[in-house]
């Protein structure tokens, strides 16, 4: 795979971009225990994936529109970085149908016929984990090493009004269960207000919800 010198410092968006792979690959290894223990039927489960299906369609729908988009006009012209970026776009289609296989064996009307399920959940999974991987050697790398402050300005702008609704189950969401070093190198990077209302109020709403809880 093509690398991409970046630098030193990595900017405070791709931070939150890589944290939310972590929490994407989190809710997949949880989804695989649940459905191996024969635990999937239980509503808090249900809820864990749905909101797993929620932020999968929120991150692939911010980069196709915001990120890509602005790393493909800086590399116009260069074949080997515009193959990156196709590469990356084409996981994301490839994502959605093993989505919705899951979607119809969580469905499936006999609860004894596991295998159905267990293939669904181990396709994505698998899938999954390699798209991340592009993302994270490839495409994200690229994306640091391209962009300039008024992108990444414009970019930073671009998201707050695009996420901004979904900022209350995100924030929690990414820093559900991760250690207390990431987690805090995570939070320390957002605004403070963020950092406030996710400590009184974003958090202990996410928590009562006990996502995959069986």
């Amino acid at each position: 795979m093509e690398t991409f010198a970046t630098p030193a410092r990595e900017t405070a968006d791709l931070a939150f971009v890589h944290a939310a792979h972590d929490a994407f690959r989190r809710d997949v290894d949880r989804l695989a225990a649940v459905v191996a223990a024969g635990k999937d039927r239980a509503p808090h489960v249900r809820a864990g994936w749905e909101n797993l299906k929620e932020q999968l369609h929120l991150h692939f729908q911010v980069e196709e529109s915001l990120l890509w988009p602005r790393v493909a006009r800086a590399v116009r012209g260069r074949p080997v970085e515009l193959a990156v970026l196709a590469d990356v776009q084409e996981g994301h289609a490839r994502i959605e149908p093993l989505v919705v296989a899951v979607d119809a064996a969580l469905e499936q009307d006999d609860p004894s016929d596991r295998a159905n399920l267990e293939a669904a959940v181990a396709a994505l999974r698998t899938a999954l984990d390699v798209q991340l991987r592009h993302e994270d050697t490839g495409a994200l790398p690229l994306a640091r090493s391209v962009l300039g402050p008024e992108e990444w300005r414009g970019l930073r702008d671009a998201l707050r009004r695009e996420c901004g609704t979904h900022m209350t189950r995100l924030v929690p969401w990414i820093v559900d269960g991760i250690g207390p070093i990431e987690r805090s190198r995570f939070l320390t990077a957002l605004p403070r207000a963020v950092q406030e209302d996710n400590r009184l109020t974003w958090e202990p709403r996410y928590r009562k919800r006990r996502l995959w809880s069986v």
